[in-house]
Formats: C-alpha cells, structure tokens, sequence
C-alpha cells in the first residue's frame, strides 16, 4: 500500500517519524474508541504526546489523517512487498502468503469495529465512507490486481481481467465467517480452522487460474 493518494506534509524541517507513528497510533486508537466524529484532532494530539500543531504539520486535517490511519493498518498487515512478485519463487506460496496477512487483517478486531463504524455512518457521509474505501480495501485491490497481473505476464497464472480476479481472490479469504463475524454472530476463525480455510480458497484460485 502506497501513500501517494495522500497530499504530501508541505515545505519545511524534516518531520519526526516517530512522532508521526505516535500521532496516528493515537487516531487509531481515538477513531475505534469513539468514532470519527467523537474523536476531534485536540484529543489525538492529547492521546498522542504531542501539540495540536504537530498533528496538523504530519496531517493537514482529520480526514487526512483518517485515511493515513486506514492505510497505516493495511500496511501493518499487508506490506507492500508482499505484492511484487518474486522471481523463482512459487505463486501459489506467494499467494498463501498474502491470503493469510489478508484475512488476519479483515478479521482482526480493529478491522472489525472500523467497518461497523463506516456501515453506522454509511446513510451520513458518504465522502467519508469513499475515503475508507480508497485508503483500504481499493488499495488492497489494486495491489493484488498488480500482483496478478505481473504472473500473467510471466506464464505463472493465466489470468485475462488481473482486477476481477483480485476481486474473486479476497473474497474467497472473507468469505461467509468474515460477515458473520461483523454482525456478531460469530468469532473469527483462528488457529487450524483459519490455515485450512486459507489453503481452500487460495487451492481453488489455483484451479481456475492455474496456466495448465
């Protein structure tokens, strides 16, 4: 996941990363606690360690730093590199490797209470629910649609729309326990249950798109 959808800081002394890190730990933590319009850039700044002024020299404004924050947990769970496809390695291992980081990230808590509270606020604001979707899953997407289509090109998948076969791919991983997972029917799968769910569904993308 990239941050070139994000606006850059402006001119200036260089900033501090770990400060950075601090302030959109903070946001994390505020927006999940008590939503994105409870949660106000004085209290971020307070729950981070550092003036309302640092926020706003990382962040220009809370929408901004609500989306670095959105992607800031993707990147925690999907690095980036975990998108480019390596060179002898095999596909099928390589996308194992993504479904796994995939569904720890979709069922994890904070995931988890993040998306209720963008379908809470789904009828109030939609630019807002359109900047979640960009700062995560359509970054998510748009990452393995690059992935799929670098192993078309080199003879490892025979795969002719990359982007709805990403589509497919991470929504064999959610599958029918993520959802009930967010309505709170259920738990997430864990342990054995997950690794086997994960092999399934990443064997049968294989199946389809597997070049022989």
């Amino acid at each position: 996941m990239t941050n070139k959808m994000l606006p850059p800081s402006g001119p200036g002394r260089p900033k501090d990363p770990t400060k950075r890190q601090a302030i959109l730990e903070a946001a994390k933590t505020l927006f999940l606690r008590h939503g994105y319009d409870g949660s106000s850039m004085d209290a971020i700044a307070a729950e981070a360690g550092v003036s309302k002024l640092t926020v706003y020299s990382h962040f220009t404004d809370k929408e901004t730093l609500f989306s670095a924050a959105v992607q800031a947990k993707c990147q925690d769970q999907l690095p980036e590199l975990l998108f480019e496809l390596v060179e002898g390695a095999s596909i099928e291992s390589q996308l194992l490797n993504i479904a796994r980081g995939f569904h720890a990230l979709v069922n994890s808590r904070e995931s988890v209470e993040l998306h209720r509270i963008m379908i809470s606020l789904a009828a109030q604001d939609s630019k807002l629910s359109k900047m979640f979707y960009e700062a995560g899953p359509q970054q998510v997407l748009s990452e393995m649609a690059h992935l799929l289509e670098q192993a078309d090109r080199a003879g490892k998948l025979r795969i002719a729309s990359p982007y709805g076969a990403a589509d497919q791919f991470l929504s064999l991983i959610k599958g029918i326990d993520n959802f009930r997972l967010l309505i709170g029917c259920a738990d997430a799968l864990e342990g054995e249950a997950a690794e086997r769910h994960v092999r399934d569904a990443v064997g049968m993308f294989m199946r389809a798109y597997r070049p022989d």
